[in-house]
C-alpha cells in the first residue's frame, strides 16, 4: 500500500490538475468582463457596413453610413495609380507615380514637359498629358495641379521669381487640359510654389532636376473636401 501511494503522489499528470483551475479562472474572468461590457450597436453597424463597402460585399439593404477610411475613394485611388503607371512607364524617367495621404500623385519633371526657364509644353509631351486626360475624364476626383522649382535663382527676365515661373507651368499643364482635352474646370485647383516643397536637397544637380516639376494629385473625396 504505501509504495502504491508514493506511486500515486509521483504521477505525471498532475499538472493536468493545476491546468483546469487556471482555464476555470479565466473563463469566469472574460465571462465577468462580457457581462459588464456595453454594445455600441450604432458604431458596430457602421463599421460592418464601411467593411463591406471596402471588400466590396455590400448587398442590398445593407447600405447605410460608411467610415470614410474603409469607404470606396480608397479603391478608387488604387485603380487611378495602376493605370497612371501604365501610361508614364514607357514614356520617361522624368515621370513617375507616388501616393501620400492627399490621393495619388503624378509627378511631371521639368526635362520631358518643358524647356528650361520655359512654361511652353513641349509638343513632345503632348501623348503622354493626352492619355492623361483620358484616365482624369473617366473619373469624378478633384485634381489640384502644383508647380514647384528648384532653389536656383531665375535665369530668365520673363519672370521676376520662381514663384511666377512654378505657377505658370502649373497653369499651362490646366489650359492644356481644359482647352485641347476638354475636361471640366471646375475640377481643377492651381498652385504655385516655387522652391519651398522640394522632394530631394538642392544641393546636387540631381536633386534639384528632382525638384523642378509639376504635380498632378488627383485627391481622395476626404481630401477634397478639406480644401
Amino acid at each position: 500500500m504505501r509504495r502504491k501511494r508514493i506511486e500515486d503522489n509521483d504521477s505525471p499528470d498532475r499538472w493536468v490538475v493545476s491546468y483546469a483551475d487556471f482555464i476555470t479562472l479565466l473563463f469566469a474572468l472574460f465571462t465577468t468582463l462580457y457581462a459588464i461590457s456595453v454594445v455600441d450597436t450604432q458604431k458596430l453597424g457602421k463599421f460592418v457596413n464601411s467593411l463591406n463597402s471596402a471588400l466590396g460585399t455590400e448587398t442590398l439593404g445593407q447600405s447605410g453610413t460608411v467610415i470614410p477610411e474603409l469607404g470606396k475613394p480608397s479603391q478608387i485611388s488604387e485603380r487611378i495609380e495602376y493605370e497612371l503607371r501604365g501610361v508614364v512607364g514607357s514614356f520617361s524617367r522624368d515621370l513617375n507615380v507616388r501616393r501620400d495621404e492627399r490621393g495619388v500623385i503624378v509627378s511631371l519633371g521639368e526635362g520631358s514637359i518643358f524647356a528650361p526657364g520655359s512654361v511652353e509644353i513641349k509638343e513632345s509631351s503632348l501623348k503622354v498629358l493626352a492619355e492623361l486626360s483620358l484616365i482624369l475624364k473617366g473619373i469624378s476626383n478633384k485634381v489640384l495641379i502644383e508647380g514647384h522649382t528648384d532653389n536656383l535663382p531665375v535665369r530668365t527676365s520673363r519672370y521676376r521669381s520662381n514663384w511666377e515661373i512654378s505657377t505658370m507651368r502649373a497653369v499651362s499643364v490646366l489650359r492644356l487640359f481644359i482647352e485641347k482635352f476638354g475636361l471640366p474646370p471646375e475640377r481643377f485647383i492651381v498652385a504655385g510654389y516655387g522652391k519651398y516643397k522640394p522632394l530631394r536637397e538642392n544641393t546636387t544637380p540631381e536633386g534639384r532636376a528632382k525638384n523642378r516639376r509639376v504635380d498632378i494629385v488627383i485627391l481622395t473625396d476626404r481630401e477634397a473636401k478639406m480644401l
